[in-house]
Formats: structure tokens, sequence, C-alpha cells
């Protein structure tokens, strides 16, 4: 089965460096991150790296992302598993959806720009937010290479009319401090899940136990 990685905010190919050698067919894309992107050329992004059906594991807001591509190519879509990360809910958007959980930890750690179409996250706190349990040269090459994220695809609703009938999955990371682990609970809800002792970057903290949940949970999505 192949595998396709997405990134959440911010983020880029990289943060998924140490889970892919444990994939034997397996790729991760970065996603249009322009002032202009929009969440269907995310989706649009994703589905041009779909030649056969696939599984789409996003992490964070790449939980929208593949959610989009499903919605857009479900035929080439085999499964989504969500690492830490938003599951849609239908006519609701990314922000509304954070915006709407009571514990916000997020809260004040955005920067925005003068037109207020990109954000970046506080240099200062994304170590205690994303990072904490990781090693030290991980957490470098994170601040090398995040970047500005366009605030439109999260302020984009969806419309569900495939994804809710694929095979779907949850890795909740519990001492997720960007993520609340009770609201990751709540969006998972009725899903397979399996739960990881990892901040908001497993794929840092522990890639091997990350790759062994993914394949875990693929496992049923490779049947039939």
């Amino acid at each position: 089965m192949r595998f396709l990685f997405i990134p959440g905010s911010c983020h880029g190919p990289w943060c998924w460096r140490d889970v892919l050698p444990f994939f034997n067919n397996a790729h991760a894309i970065d996603l249009p991150h322009g002032p202009d992107a929009t969440l269907a050329a995310h989706a649009t992004a994703i589905a041009e790296h779909l030649p056969e059906p696939t599984i789409l594991v996003g992490h964070s807001a790449g939980g929208f992302a593949i959610t989009a591509a499903a919605e857009a190519a479900p035929d080439r879509v085999a499964g989504l598993i969500h690492v830490c990360a938003y599951v849609p809910r239908d006519g609701e958007s990314l922000a509304q959806m954070r915006r709407a959980w009571p514990d916000r930890p997020l809260s004040g750690s955005y920067n925005v720009n003068a037109d207020r179409t990109l954000f970046s996250f506080d240099p200062a706190r994304i170590d205690a937010l994303f990072y904490h349990d990781c090693p030290a040269e991980a957490r470098a090459l994170a601040h090398a290479h995040l970047r500005p994220e366009p605030i439109r695809p999260q302020e984009t609703a969806l419309s569900l009319r495939h994804s809710p009938h694929l095979p779907r999955a949850y890795i909740r990371c519990t001492e997720d401090r960007a993520i609340p682990p009770a609201f990751q609970s709540a969006m998972a809800s009725g899903l397979p899940q399996i739960d990881l002792p990892s901040s908001h970057s497993p794929f840092f903290s522990m890639p091997e136990r990350l790759a062994q949940a993914i394949h875990r949970l693929a496992k049923p999505m490779t049947r039939g």
C-alpha cells in the first residue's frame, strides 16, 4: 500500500524525515503556502500525487487537507489517518472548530501579517507548544524550516460527502500542548484510535512508535 504524508501548519515534508524510513512506499509533500493559497489548492496538490489508491496521513491542520483531497478524489484514497489532527465537521472550518473548543492553548501564539493573509507562530513559544519532548537537533531543524501559513484554508468550511464513508483512524497524542487531548478525543469519536504519550510532534519524539501505529491502523484499510 502506498502512503502520502501531509504536514500541519507552518511545517513541510521535512517533519516526516524520521518516519518515512519505516515505510516501503511512502512520500511526503508540501502544500501551497503562499498568501493566496486555498483549501481547494491543498486538495488539488494532494490529488496530483495519487496515481493509485493511497492512504493519506495528515498531521494537525493537515487533517483538513487530507479530507479535502478525499472529497475531491475519493476513488484514489484508500483511507485517512489523522495524527493529532483536526477531523473536519460538515459545514465548519478549522478556525471555527478551534475557536469553539473551550481550551485554546494556541491563543496568543500567532503572528499575523499586515494584510491578514498569513500567520506564523511566536518563536519563543514553539518549543513549549510543539516540541517539548523532542531532541534538540529536531527542534533546531524546525526553527530553521518553519514558514508562514496561509489563513484562508483554515477559514474555509468543507462539505463532507465522500470522506465519512472512507476508512478513517486517529492517533491521539496524550501529552499534546497545542491541540488538547480531550479535543482530539472528541474529534476522533467513533474512529479506530491509538494513543501515543507524545507532544504534538510524534514524528520527532517517537518516530518508530508513530510508524508502528500508522501501520497498525492502516492494516484494515488495505483489506479487500
